[in-house]
């Protein structure tokens, strides 16, 4: 019996049109350009400021363009997963609430929650489903609104996160090309240090936790940063040995835009040069769950069939993860990443 494979078959993004530069940060707490470009290589982020629009908004717009763009009918769509840690609500899942805003119906959908490292978590999920002949078409998003659950008077945070969301179309085929092989790791020791303090079941929302601003995102950076170098650097070295590639077999990294610096660690360890680095941490900022396939969709014209690429990410969990995959198709210029859709 041959072996079904995985392929993504197109790619779109979505990107609030709000810019919060670094200029503006400097304004709202004790921080610099150079201070923010010097430890993050972030320079602006987007942010969905528009009233009573969530996640999902942006998730939807990403999946109806993606649509579009390759000739999708929703009735087509068998499958469909939101990897996010800012949900619309606790429940339904936003999966759920982006297939009715799509007119995606009568089909599995859900929500995976793996931080940074979702968006990979959904995809290696979503192939199964593929590979196994349940589905035939599914979209996989990676989407999250940070600025919800910032705090804009902590330096140590609201400097690194921003708004967006990318999706991708995956479709079988007995062409080896598409995802190869899939490393998914995990660590609840690590959630000490990046978490959210209330809103779930053990600490629920109160007047004290509100003014506690407990409903924000906490991190001890050099915690994180330590272990995000150490394990988004293992894993893809992993994934790249147990495949038998070398940094010159090797046309893309795709990393998590957490920190530039992380970023540099991996690539070094990967024995790439930074040419082969996809990166818009500069532009976007780290829009967890949303990084990897906004990466995906503004390289698209760049990528050719075959292409051997690394994905990789580090989040909180801690979770870490890495997916080698060769790409399977050439972007029509006219139809790939058009960088003027925004909110």
């Amino acid at each position: 019996m041959e072996r079904i494979y995985t392929h993504i078959t197109g790619v779109q993004g979505y990107l609030p049109e709000f810019v919060l530069n670094n200029k503006i940060l400097e304004q709202l707490v004790d921080t610099s350009d150079e201070w923010i470009l010097s430890r993050t290589g972030i320079s602006e982020r987007r942010i969905l400021r528009t009233k009573g629009l969530g996640t999902s908004d942006m998730a939807a717009a990403a999946v109806k363009g993606l649509l579009k763009k390759t000739d999708t009918d929703p009735s087509q769509i068998d499958l469909l997963i939101v990897a996010t840690v800012t949900p619309d609500m606790v429940f339904p899942a936003t999966a759920n609430l982006v297939c009715h805003k799509t007119g995606i119906k009568d089909i599995p959908s859900f929500d995976i929650a793996a931080a940074c490292s979702g968006f990979l978590y959904a995809l290696s999920t979503a192939s199964k489903f593929i590979e196994s002949g349940q589905c035939k078409k599914a979209i996989v998003v990676g989407a999250d609104k940070m600025s919800s659950i910032m705090d804009y008077e902590d330096r140590a945070t609201c400097v690194l996160f921003g708004d967006g969301a990318g999706a991708v179309l995956l479709e079988p085929s007995t062409e080896p090309l598409g995802i190869q092989d899939v490393i998914l790791r995990s660590d609840g020791a690590g959630a000490k240090h990046l978490h959210q303090k209330a809103g779930g079941s053990i600490k629920t929302p109160s007047r004290r936790t509100v003014a506690h601003k407990e409903h924000f995102v906490y991190q001890e950076g050099k915690h994180v940063f330590k272990h995000a170098v150490k394990n988004m650097a293992d894993v893809s070295a992993e994934i790249m040995e147990r495949n038998g590639l070398t940094g010159e077999d090797v046309q893309w990294l795709v990393p998590h835009q957490a920190n530039k610096r992380i970023i540099d660690a991996t690539a070094n360890r990967m024995g790439l040069e930074e040419e082969k680095v996809m990166l818009n941490i500069h532009k976007f900022g780290n829009t967890t769950a949303g990084t990897i396939p906004l990466c995906l969709w503004e390289y698209e014209e760049r990528l050719k069939r075959g292409d051997n690429l690394i994905l990789a990410s580090f989040g909180g969990g801690f979770t870490w993860a890495s997916i080698y995959l060769k790409w399977a198709y050439q972007a029509n210029p006219s139809s790939s990443s058009d960088l003027s859709l925004r909110a």
